[in-house]
């Protein structure tokens, strides 16, 4: 086997290697908060949350707070398997001597 094989080309952006860092150590984030720690911009948080949840790798949940709307993210349970063997791939690969 590979030392690469469960390294997942979907984790490759920084943006959404980010994305998935946070919602790793968070119950969820909602857009504003994605957007100022990775310093995105609207239309690039937006594409690469769209990649995830097509995925299946993170749910989006819409609702309104006040009149204002709000968009939060959290992960799937297969989103946090697929993140975890990433990073143990990338730990074995790093580690490889």
């Amino acid at each position: 086997m590979s030392i690469i094989n469960n390294i997942n080309k979907l984790f490759d952006h920084r943006i959404r290697l980010g994305i998935m860092s946070v919602l790793m150590v968070n119950e969820y984030a909602d857009f504003n908060m994605l957007k100022e720690l990775l310093g995105a911009t609207d239309g690039n948080l937006a594409s690469h949350t769209k990649a995830l949840e097509k995925a299946e790798y993170i749910t989006v949940e819409k609702q309104f707070i006040g009149r204002k709307p709000n968009t939060r993210y959290s992960t799937t349970k297969l989103g946090r398997i697929e993140f975890k063997k990433h990073i143990n791939a990338l730990e074995k690969l790093i580690n490889k001597q």
